[in-house]
């Protein structure tokens, strides 16, 4: 097992028992009702920055609520967001306007995070993501469509892109994590792990300066509601189930793929870079300059510019 896996197992582990204690409110993901509601408002003050029209909607499947955000011209080309870790959809505030000028968005904030997404069973296995992903693309009809993944989101896609039950046309994958190699950088990204276990304002601006190069262009509104995140919901152990893929898996990727990755990112190395372009048969790959890990918030034009390029 690679040195990596054991510290993000117990560091999991601890948080995951930590966090079981209150059973009186049955919510996957939030303590307590008040807590949920704080962090609520928080999300729908975010979303409201977004600077365009949107549509938010909440459709039944077999496990849960799933919440899509929709937004950009109707008969534009289908374009599914997968936001990064405990991010929720409401992180592509600096991308918006860009992705839906062409595009019909829909965002899938994921059911085991932050979100307005609700499990209502116990944690997804791998299956099981890849079935919900699924019934969603279902209803909304979404054939030959497009993905842009942050970071998990990046996971997520690459999962969904190996099982060939749906159909992807492109897809984007924005400093995906876990995905290509283990964390890079596990002293620094380690940071955001206590900070689920002490939660404070001072250890979550600390992560902010290890995770981003550019944290002071990070919304305000936002900002707020990503600590909040951090500070009042549960962390699950999906992460558990996220290692990276094999050679033979990745080799399965026939479609176009972009991979792009800040040059201080702490959670991908060139390696990452190496190995998508040696085994993705349609993979292009681009270093973002003064990136961190948030690269589409650091460097915000050049990274839409480049997901535009790619995806028209």
């Amino acid at each position: 097992m690679p040195k990596i896996a054991f510290p993000l197992f117990l560091l999991f582990l601890i948080v995951g028992c930590a966090s079981s204690k209150n059973q009186k409110f049955d919510d996957y993901v939030f303590k307590n009702k008040k807590e949920k509601q704080v962090y609520i408002d928080s999300y729908d003050a975010s979303l409201k920055t977004w600077g365009v029209d949107y549509v938010e909607e909440d459709i039944v499947t077999d496990f849960g609520k799933a919440h899509v955000i929709q937004a950009g011209p109707k008969n534009g080309k289908k374009l599914v967001l997968l936001h990064g870790m405990d991010a929720s959809s409401t992180m592509w505030i600096p991308n918006i306007k860009a992705l839906t000028k062409n595009h019909r968005i829909y965002a899938i904030d994921f059911l085991m995070e932050p979100g307005k997404s609700t499990l209502k069973s116990k944690a997804l296995s791998k299956e099981e993501i890849v079935q919900w992903y699924s019934e969603i693309f279902k209803h909304y009809q979404l054939e030959n469509f497009e993905v842009v993944a942050a970071s998990r989101g990046g996971w997520m896609v690459t999962l969904l892109a190996i099982t060939n039950s749906n159909s992807i046309k492109k897809m984007v994958l924005l400093s995906p994590a876990q995905t290509f190699e283990f964390i890079d950088k596990f002293g620094k990204t380690s940071n955001a792990l206590f900070l689920k276990l002490f939660p404070s304002e001072k250890k979550f601006y600390k992560t902010l300066n290890t995770f981003s190069t550019h944290p002071e262009k990070i919304n305000s509104v936002y900002k707020r509601q990503f600590y909040l995140a951090n500070k009042y919901a549960k962390s699950n152990t999906s992460m558990l189930q996220m290692t990276p893929f094999s050679d033979e898996e990745l080799a399965k990727i026939t479609i176009p793929v972009l991979v792009l990755i800040g040059d201080e990112d702490v959670i991908n190395s060139e390696k990452s870079i190496e190995r998508a372009e040696e085994l993705l048969p349609k993979g292009q790959t681009k270093i973002i300059k003064d990136a961190g890990h948030f690269l589409s918030i650091d460097q915000a034009t050049t990274v839409n510019k480049a997901m535009l390029d790619f995806l028209d």
